[in-house]
């Protein structure tokens, strides 16, 4: 909800410690987007100054967003929705994400423990507000960036080098185009990758999209091994958790996260993951 009217669908980010809005959703709010009040924003492919607008407040779930300027936004990566949620900015917040009933739910975050069908991964709070576990690509030891707003897992070239510097296999990929929350578009090598194993979550088959973005000189990621955990592999679980406070990532492929005695399951679910 936005300024008291909604709902109105957003994708939610981990990724991103910013929220913004589509022009579409501006001039639904009859709000006029302000370029002498410009915020910079940050996207896997580049930087930009954006317009921005005024919101009084914004809520979803327990999250409450109040006194603050929006960038306005249009970028492929929001397929279509309303604007971005920027999770990485969460502090005291619970997000889970349940793919077998297509919803979210954003909780403030007390300690509960997940139920027993759930796998605990401890993580590490980056600055902005990322999180990052730890993990294994082709037995190479990775950085593990957990980022709900991207549609494919990127690799830094650090690990490209480390994958297949020394294999004759060494070029066999696809030119691939990787979009952002800005204008700019990123040139990478999609190529299938070993075993992705994260602990929680083990999985073949992946195609990464490797390349020298520009977040990860952001994020000063450029010469450790490093992966952007995108949906491609977050979605292949049934259900997952992340306890910002408490830095934790749980991983469910069985249980039913809303059964009918599900506490969580009035609450708002305007905030669907993209999964395209």
């Amino acid at each position: 909800m936005i300024d008291g009217r909604g709902p109105f669908r957003f994708v939610v980010d981990t990724g991103a410690n910013y929220s913004s809005i589509s022009p579409g959703l501006a001039a639904r709010l009859r709000l006029t987007p302000s370029l002498q009040q410009a915020i910079r924003v940050t996207g896997v492919t580049g930087s930009a100054e954006v317009a921005s607008v005024p919101i009084e407040k914004l809520q979803a779930g327990a999250l409450v967003i109040e006194h603050t300027r929006f960038p306005v936004i249009w970028a492929p990566v929001m397929a279509g929705a309303d604007g971005i949620l920027g999770a990485a900015g969460l502090e005291g917040d619970r997000l889970l994400v349940d793919f077998g009933h297509n919803r979210v739910v954003i909780t403030r975050s007390h300690g509960q423990s997940v139920p027993w069908t759930f796998t605990r991964v401890w993580a590490t709070r980056l600055s902005g507000g990322l999180l990052s576990i730890p993990g294994q690509v082709g037995g190479v030891r990775v950085t593990a960036i957990i980022d709900t707003g991207s549609q494919h897992t990127l690799g830094n070239p650090a690990l490209y080098e480390a994958l297949y510097a020394r294999e004759r296999g060494k070029g066999t990929y696809l030119a691939a185009s990787v979009y952002g929350a800005t204008q700019q578009v990123g040139a990478g090598k999609l190529q299938m990758a070993p075993t992705i194993d994260l602990g929680a979550i083990k999985i073949g088959g992946v195609a990464l999209v490797f390349g020298d973005f520009h977040i990860f000189k952001v994020w000063d990621l450029t010469r450790t091994p490093t992966i952007i955990l995108g949906m491609d592999v977050l979605g292949t679980v049934k259900a997952f958790a992340i306890d910002f406070r408490h830095a934790e990532l749980a991983v469910d492929s069985q249980y039913d996260a809303f059964d009918s005695t599900a506490q969580d399951r009035d609450l708002p679910s305007s905030l669907l993951p993209r999964s395209d």
